[in-house]
């Protein structure tokens, strides 16, 4: 891989969803690698389904070698059970990330719409329908989870581009 070429893996995770998406970025050409979904089996209990989410993380930065993970930072939720469970879900991502030495940055929901619509509180269609125009996708629809995903890895490639134009 070239120096100046970036692989992000961008996760937003849950428990019945976690999106995922990889992103190459080169001369700030961006380009979607691979995105889709992680849906563990509803029926399995918790731990197993959290152990499926960390297996598919970790094949993924096998096999993509990203320099960086981009995941979404917890929220708080009005139900805490589910804050909770959305917290297992991020951490299955840190530490596949972890164990693969890949970067972590985290950033927040708002942050990643900024980056792709130019507004934070930007709709999940609006996010959709930039990131097929910024990606040049030829496709009717990028599933919700991991159109999140894909715009986390457009933040974090737009803060290294940022910091890259500053040195210059």
């Amino acid at each position: 891989m070239e120096r100046d070429t970036q692989i992000i893996l961008g996760i937003d995770p849950g428990t019945k969803v976690t999106g995922y998406g990889i992103l190459r970025v080169h001369n700030n050409q961006y380009q979607a690698l691979d995105f889709g979904c992680i849906k563990p089996p509803y029926k399995l209990e918790l731990s197993k389904r959290y152990y499926i989410i960390f297996d598919s993380i970790e094949k993924l930065i096998q096999k993509y070698k990203p320099t960086a993970l981009a995941v979404e930072t917890q929220f708080v939720q009005k139900n805490i059970q589910s804050a909770i469970k959305l917290g297992m879900a991020r951490g299955c991502a840190i530490i596949a990330a972890e164990k693969n030495l890949t970067p972590i940055f985290e950033y927040a929901p708002r942050s990643a719409k900024l980056a792709v619509v130019g507004k934070g509180s930007a709709s999940k269609e609006q996010v959709s329908k930039m990131l097929k125009m910024l990606l040049n996708l030829q496709i009717d629809k990028i599933p919700e989870d991991a159109a999140d995903a894909l715009s986390l890895a457009v933040c974090h490639a737009n803060k290294i581009n940022f910091a890259n134009k500053i040195r210059i």
